[in-house]
């Protein structure tokens, strides 16, 4: 395989001592990094001779989609590469007093104590990096300890980390890692890779699990953190626009290798090369009309099969016959010093590929649904309660406690619709979605499918047989994979619901109709993928697999749960284009779940459908897709709004607009507006009483929030909770949040 010329991406600095060629110190040089791996007497390389400085004090980016060999670069940044892998090239370190460290050449003791003393990591799935028999503190004991640094003292700084990240270190040190919520895990994850004080952090997707608004808010407490303890931190992410007002650069990988390095303001706004710019437009966002969103076409290569020349000419529409034979070499673009891409035509990728332009000052990008008149299911004044069965032995002498996953929900889904549940991670948009698809039988309330109670027809006093029903409401998962019989392949997957309600038709038609809608949603040649087992297809075509399946028993409502969080960013416009087409050609509904408002924003605006934004079991705000975007009005979306607009490029990254960071317990939700313990405009009287959820004047516009309740309501005679009431009125716009941290009149 041809290799970029990396003289020209970095200058090597053979001599520590002398000057740094543009006057910054790297603290890690990166040269001719290549990670293979043996496969079969075939290797098989997932990083290829990757070269890049990571200077003191700076936070670098590295983005891409999966599988382009990310993980695998902050694994070479430790030597740390699993067995078995291979790390050829070179990894220097530099200390503080200039002293040069080859990693490489480490034997394992000293490169034990180097990756926590020195560098330390912070992996994607928090849970899985902690003990669960043993507490919080006894982590923080058994590393201090591992390490010889001081217990007293090293607990000490494990409290004040805690607290700089904005948690209770009491709580927390004497937790085990079950009890603590996903957003409290990751950032206790972080505190304990910092508790022996390393001057390099390498976070490797280290907010991927979590909701947007948790990880916006782990963004201002990382840039806090890398600026208090003099961090260099390498972030790395799949989410451009999210890392891009935290990094002072970004490194853009494709199949294994840098294809473009830069600021992050000039490789955001003026990306140079093909790939940087098709993967901006690929994302879904708040800002860009929908029309302009565009997945990029093809996947990317396996690591057993990158093609020759550039590995991107097979997506790229730029590409020409030097592009396939010849790998490029890194050239200087646009008027920053760090900006390179490895591109023959990158002077032309601006105007073959225009990034999307913003809607500013304009009106609404309203699309008309095709919504019946009369819904297909009905949900009225739903309440779903489990009791909480944690606490193993010593909970069976005491009452349960019951959490409160939904309360007083009402909600209609209609023919063609589209209505799109968003909020944060235990807000209880998927027990809603189970509910409305009769798959959860709720404690109150009803639901009915065509004027049927659901429950009702399951005890056999029914119009509608509860079979009938049944067929009629499908759901797909968001892990597609599990709900695949691993031992079954893709066809008879797709064949087995044919068989059961599709019984008069002959074996030779089940399999041409499963056939059939493989090719339909573009896996061809059908005939290969329909003997390959769920194992064997990526992520994006086990969702396919699993749309087929619910898609063929003809449903009138299928709830996606989180049914694109899982892909790659590039790929979610596409399998959301596909729902939506499919929408059309079955005459279906969706109820579609997501954690992500542009998500919410693409799906259900394209079809003209709704958004219903839900917080602690309770819709807090339900209407039209583009004036929810555009003129949120319950506090909680526009809070909502502010996490998922894109990171400023300018200054500091502002801290979460909420007076707590972390959501209530669903055991024990505050009593009035359950929102009110974390909202900067809340009053007392939001302490006391629950606001109902009211339409606007056209009725379309539905918000529980006082503030909407008209000018004479005793809201606005109330006393703020916060000193210093923080308004919100900027976060529906551009202007960003106000400052989060207010002082609580308790």
């Amino acid at each position: 395989m041809a290799k970029h010329d990396t003289t020209r991406l970095n200058d090597p600095a053979t001599d520590h001592d002398e000057d740094h060629p543009d006057d910054r110190t790297p603290v890690l040089e990166v040269r001719d990094a290549s990670v293979t791996f043996d496969l079969e007497h075939r290797d098989s390389h997932v990083l290829d001779d990757v070269s890049i400085d990571i200077y003191d004090r700076e936070i670098l980016g590295v983005v891409g989609e999966s599988g382009s060999g990310k993980s695998m670069l902050a694994s070479a940044l430790l030597d740390a590469i699993p067995q078995p892998g291979l790390l050829n090239g070179g990894v220097t370190y530099y200390r503080e007093d200039g002293e040069r460290i080859d990693l490489l050449d480490l034997r394992p003791d000293e490169l034990r104590r180097l990756r926590w003393e020195e560098i330390a990591m912070v992996f994607q799935g928090a849970q899985s990096s902690f003990n669960p028999t043993i507490t919080i503190r006894d982590h923080f004991e058994e590393t201090l300890e591992a390490h010889d640094y001081e217990l007293e003292s090293g607990l000490a700084h494990a409290r004040q980390l805690l607290s700089d990240l904005y948690m209770d270190p009491d709580r927390v040190l004497e937790s085990y890692p079950h009890e603590l919520s996903g957003g409290m895990q990751q950032r206790t994850l972080i505190a304990l890779s910092l508790v022996l004080e390393p001057r390099v952090l390498v976070m490797d997707e280290p907010t991927a699990a979590l909701d947007l608004l948790m990880q916006r808010s782990i963004l201002s407490l990382l840039d806090n953190i890398k600026e208090k303890y003099d961090l260099t931190v390498v972030f790395i992410t799949h989410d451009l626009p999210l890392v891009a007002g935290l990094a002072d650069r970004l490194a853009v990988l494709y199949a294994f290798e840098i294809v473009e390095v830069g600021s992050a303001r000039e490789l955001f706004t003026d990306p140079a090369h093909p790939y940087t710019r098709s993967l901006l437009k690929a994302i879904p966002n708040l800002e860009t009309p929908r029309s302009e969103m565009q997945p990029i076409e093809g996947s990317s290569p396996a690591p057993t099969n990158v093609p020759t020349g550039c590995s991107y000419h097979p997506r790229c529409s730029l590409a020409d016959e030097q592009c396939r034979s010849t790998e490029p070499d890194f050239h200087d673009v646009g008027g920053d010093r760090d900006h390179r891409a490895a591109c023959f035509h990158w002077e032309r990728s601006a105007d073959e590929i225009p990034l999307s332009t913003t809607d500013e000052g304009g009106e609404c990008e309203v699309v008309e649904g095709e919504q019946s008149d009369e819904p297909v299911v009905s949900v009225e004044g739903v309440d779903v309660h489990f009791e909480q069965k944690e606490g193993g032995l010593l909970r069976f002498f005491e009452d349960p406690q019951i959490v409160h996953a939904v309360d007083d929900a009402t909600l209609d889904v209609y023919e063609n619709d589209v209505v799109a549940l968003v909020g944060e991670s235990g807000c209880g948009k998927t027990t809603l979605g189970k509910t409305i698809i009769g798959a959860q039988r709720p404690t109150g309330g009803s639901v009915k499918y065509r004027d049927q109670d659901i429950w009702e027809a399951k005890s056999g006093d029914a119009t509608i047989p509860y079979e009938e029903i049944r067929r009629s409401l499908q759901m797909i998962h968001q892990d597609p994979g599990s709900s695949l019989n691993p031992n079954l392949k893709i066809q008879s997957s797709i064949e087995e619901p044919l068989k059961r309600w599709k019984p008069e038709m002959s074996p030779a038609d089940h399999e041409a109709r499963a056939l059939s809608m493989l090719e339909y949603v573009g896996m061809s040649p059908a005939e290969d993928y329909a003997q390959r087992y769920p194992h064997q297809l990526s992520g994006g075509e086990q969702q396919r697999v699993a749309l087929i399946r619910a898609l063929l028993m003809s449903p009138d409502v299928i709830l996606a749960d989180e049914a694109v969080s899982a892909l790659d960013v590039s790929l979610r416009i596409e399998m959301m284009d596909l729902m939506l087409e499919l929408q059309e050609h079955f005459d279906t509904s969706y109820v579609f779940i997501s954690h992500n408002l542009s998500n919410a924003r693409y799906f259900a605006g394209s079809a003209g459908g709704r958004i219903g934004v839900m917080y602690l079991g309770e819709i807090v705000e339900l209407g039209p897709v583009d004036e929810v975007i555009e003129n949120p009005k319950h506090p909680y979306t526009k809070v909502l709004k502010w996490a998922t607009d894109d990171l400023e490029l300018e200054g500091e990254v502002e801290e979460p607009p909420l007076r707590d960071i972390d959501i209530p317990d669903p055991v024990d939700p505050p009593s009035g507006c359950r929102f009110h313990t974390r909202c900067p405009e809340a009053r007392e009287i939001c302490r006391g009483e629950d606001p109902t959820l009211e339409g606007s004047d056209d009725g379309d516009h539905h918000v529980a929030c006082f503030r909407e309740h008209g000018e004479d309501h005793p809201y606005w005679e109330s006393e703020p909770i916060v000193t210093g009431e923080t308004d919100l009125s900027d976060l529906a716009g551009e202007t960003g949040g106000a400052d989060a941290r207010g002082e609580v009149n308790d």
